[in-house]
């Protein structure tokens, strides 16, 4: 089999979600599935279809919207028995979405939580959560070391291995004080 890679030097390095179409596009679970199945190497309508497990009509639906919105684009054809075969890869290395806004859900985290839920509860997983106390300083430096483990790793990444999700949040949450405030 032969896999076909596309050039990564003359993708840009980060797409920014920045229009409602856009954002609705990449809210969608369906979808952000897709784009997971295009992150490493490009794909047919057919091969979406088969690795998200959807109608090859879903697939194309989807697919049609995220090209729309920017998010995937053709970067082959061929004819296949008269047919025009198009293949569709990420348009950038990565995809950085708008902040929520106050009392907004994360769309990004609501995905990988679904994500979660739906991987083999018999496979390896590492889920943890940690409490911790930081100065302003701390905290910018773990945001950093976290972004450079996640990209020394993308780096690293083979299109002929399993697929491995990696989410992180680092956050300030809300005082508890304020919350139970709200809640009264």
């Amino acid at each position: 089999m032969t896999i076909f890679r596309v050039p990564t030097d003359d993708l840009p390095e980060t797409f920014h979600v920045t229009t409602d179409e856009q954002l609705r596009a990449v809210s969608n679970l369906t979808r952000h599935r897709i784009m997971a199945v295009l992150r490493f190497e490009p794909a047919t309508i057919t091969q979406i279809a088969q690795r998200v497990g959807l109608a090859k009509g879903s697939s194309s639906y989807h697919v049609r919207l995220l090209e729309r919105a920017g998010l995937v684009k053709v970067v082959r054809t061929r004819k296949v028995r008269g047919v025009t075969e198009r293949y569709y890869a990420m348009a950038a290395r990565s995809i950085e979405l708008p902040d929520p806004g106050p009392g907004q859900p994360d769309v990004l985290l609501r995905n990988a939580v679904a994500d979660l839920e739906a991987s083999p509860v018999d496979g390896e997983r590492h889920v943890r959560m940690a409490h911790l106390r930081l100065t302003e300083e701390q905290f910018t430096e773990l945001g950093a070391r976290l972004q450079a483990l996640a990209d020394e790793y993308r780096t690293l990444s083979d299109p002929s291995l399993p697929d491995v999700s990696l989410v992180f949040a680092l956050f300030r949450p809300t005082p508890r004080r304020q919350v139970e405030g709200d809640a009264k």
